[in-house]
């Protein structure tokens, strides 16, 4: 005998087959796109989306840390090389400018300049000040050129020797100059405006044009002109479009007629050198 719950089971009419039509695209109805894919929509999709954005939430403060830490190396690498490429005559003698020198109270009062090791320097790395005393000098070197654009040099305390006339050659923006008391300032009265001696040094200030201060007009030839060339010194420049001795010569100078006969000549020497060596190695 049936119960109840048996009966009205059996009363229920059968579920008929549910049929599918193409839709448009190829896709079939009540399923999205994705059923090309093989895959579900919706959930699975939702979820692929999550996981990449977690993944770049995950990757992404690394790859900045890392950026970071990059462009800091390259900070640091910069920083060295500027400190690397300092000129030699700022590190020639050991220690720095004594906070009390006129070098260093030149470099602090001057906008801009800043101290480095023995020299006081602009921010493109030019020389402007150089505090070389008490560096136990007999000479100032065959770096000290690499100063010529200083406006201050304090070279006393230094047992220098020899006359220093020469030795400022292309100085020309130079205005102060501390010597040790028995050196004689280069070029004399005549290239400085003042020259101040004291017990333990000498003062050269204001260094003077010799080109306006010489009476002689025929000094430089008629297609020259005067130049100062450093303390006590000048040179004569020919004018545009003359060379050669005495600025005589008018027009360029031709490179390629020097070259030419500059190598010719070589060439020829080179070939008389090697016959007569090979005549000497034969009657050998």
């Amino acid at each position: 005998m049936k119960t109840s719950a048996e009966l009205r089971e059996q009363k229920k009419p059968p579920a008929s087959p549910r049929t599918t039509r193409p839709g448009r695209l190829g896709h079939t109805r009540g399923r999205g796109p994705d059923a090309l894919r093989g895959g579900a929509a919706g959930p699975g999709r939702v979820r692929t989306g999550e996981l990449r954005e977690r993944k770049m939430a995950h990757h992404g403060p690394g790859r900045l840390t890392t950026l970071v830490r990059w462009a800091a190396a390259l900070l640091l690498a910069l920083g060295v090389g500027r400190a690397l490429a300092l000129p030699e005559i700022c590190t020639q003698c050991p220690g720095s400018v004594q906070n009390l020198s006129k070098v260093a109270l030149y470099c602090k009062t001057t906008r801009e300049l800043m101290l480095h090791a023995r020299c006081c320097l602009n921010q493109k790395g030019t020389i402007l000040g150089l505090d070389l005393q008490n560096c136990s000098l007999e000479d100032p070197g065959p770096n000290f050129h690499q100063a010529h654009t200083t406006v201050i040099i304090d070279l006393q305390a230094n047992p220098l020797k020899g006359d220093l006339a020469n030795t400022f050659h292309g100085f020309t923006q130079l205005q102060t100059l501390i010597l040790p008391q028995d050196v004689s300032c280069p070029g004399g009265i005549n290239a400085w405006n003042t020259i101040t001696s004291y017990i333990d040094n000498q003062i050269c200030q204001g260094q003077k044009n010799l080109c306006n201060n010489t009476g002689d007009p025929e000094m430089c030839p008629e297609n020259g002109s005067c130049v100062p060339d450093g303390p006590g010194l000048l040179q004569c420049v020919c004018a545009d479009g003359f060379h050669g001795y005495k600025c005589m010569r008018q027009g360029s100078f031709s490179l390629l007629m020097f070259f030419g006969i500059l190598g010719s000549t070589t060439l020829s020497i080179s070939i008389l050198l090697w016959g007569t060596q090979r005549r000497k190695a034969k009657t050998s």
